[in-house]
């Protein structure tokens, strides 16, 4: 049977990542009516947010090193690995509130999205070397809509977290039905065999290695961001709005998102025309700046808040395609998918340390000084598209040379 085309393909995997991606930040979305029926401290509720990063990154490393998406279908790595996610998230509702089960079941999540986000950009990149950024920003875009897509749900079931976290099982197993329906594209190529040497790449290839080290800055800030904006925002509006403030939160946090999502494709178009580190650079000047304006806003009229954290979420995110392109367009392409994939977990074991790390240090420091801290990321990934540049020409042809 012939192979889908490429617009019905990337369309029907971009609608699979939104649907599986709603799982990832649902603790996030409905912390608040955690923390109402069960009375949950910072301690456990950090450890909800934080456990889907720390089983991202087991489920990334271990599918790196193995070379699971460039060894074996990666349509059917994506579609087994949301069913699993979809049934350990619904899970949550038979379970004690907060407890060890919660967090092992967020965990064992978060693993299971490292076989959605890496291999799916596995199958993109097989699609097109020349269109590369605009591909890989439909599917990081894609990405964002589904994160976003908790606090909409939230905003819509009230204080029924149950029925939310129904809802985002029910999405990610259909979208991994999806997943299995698209095609591979031209440029997909298949391993040979298991090579975890491959991997030694992100260190001797200085392409690899300043794409990696702008990837690490751009982590820093962006699940900081997305997991706990929600509750600064609150905490913003509270003076403000009052009763209303949680609500506004909520609709505030998924336009932000959301948008960012959206404005990875634009992004994406421009980056294959002018370049993928300075689009990346671009982005993170403009994410950094928006998250010290926002800083500076708190305590004043929470509509400037509110404009200031929109401006910040359509920046946090647009880079990070960008970065996963470069990998793409340096690495061999039979080795594209665990070079990606490491590269992922690499960068989320940096987001378990700042998305725990966020609460505690707002209850120390304050939300200003906390969102302020975020701008360093930004800064150093700067520096090291700074640095690609000056290496000159981001061919696909000139990063192969450099092997």
């Amino acid at each position: 049977m012939s192979a889908p085309g490429k617009l019905r393909s990337v369309a029907l995997l971009a609608l699979a990542e939104v649907m599986t991606m709603s799982l990832w930040l649902l603790s996030a979305a409905i912390l608040p009516d955690l923390v109402a029926e069960a009375g949950l401290g910072p301690g456990r509720a950090a450890a909800l947010s934080s456990a889907v990063q720390i089983g991202f990154v087991v489920g990334a490393l271990a599918l790196a090193v193995h070379g699971t998406a460039d060894r074996f279908d990666p349509r059917r790595v994506l579609a087994g690995s949301a069913l699993v996610a979809a049934a350990a998230n619904a899970a949550l509702l038979v379970t004690p509130v907060g407890g060890a089960l919660q967090i092992g079941l967020r965990a064992l999540t978060g693993a299971c999205l490292a076989g959605v986000y890496p291999v799916g950009m596995k199958i993109i990149v097989g699609w097109g070397t020349r269109d590369r950024g605009l591909l890989v920003g439909i599917l990081v875009g894609s990405l964002t809509v589904g994160t976003a897509l908790p606090h909409l749900l939230a905003f819509f079931g009230g204080p029924d977290w149950r029925a939310t976290a129904l809802l985002a099982s029910g999405l990610a197993a259909g979208g991994g039905m999806l997943g299995l329906a698209t095609g591979l594209g031209p440029f997909h190529a298949r391993a040979a065999g298991l090579d975890p040497g491959a991997l030694r790449l992100a260190w001797t290839n200085r392409r690899l290695r300043l794409a990696y080290a702008g990837y690490l800055g751009h982590m820093w800030e962006l699940y900081a961001f997305w997991a706990w904006i929600g509750a600064a925002a609150a905490a913003a509006f509270a003076a403000g709005l009052g009763a209303a403030a949680a609500d506004a939160a909520r609709l505030v946090s998924f336009a932000a998102i959301a948008l960012g999502g959206l404005l990875c494709i634009p992004a994406g178009w421009v980056a294959d025309r002018i370049g993928k580190a300075r689009v990346a650079q671009g982005a993170m000047l403009a994410s950094g700046a928006a998250g010290l304006a926002t800083a500076a806003s708190f305590g004043g009229a929470w509509q400037l808040t509110a404009v200031l954290i929109l401006l910040w979420g359509a920046a946090v995110i647009p880079d990070s395609a960008q970065f996963s392109a470069l990998v793409a367009d340096a690495a061999p392409p039979e080795r594209a998918g665990s070079l990606m994939t490491f590269q992922t977990a690499l960068g989320f074991t940096l987001t378990f340390f700042t998305v725990q790390a966020v609460p505690w240090v707002a209850a120390g420091l304050g939300w200003p000084a906390t969102l302020a801290l975020m701008a360093l990321g930004p800064a150093f990934g700067v520096e090291a598209m700074r640095r690609l540049l000056r290496m000159g020409s981001e061919s696909v042809d000139a990063s192969l040379d450099r092997l």
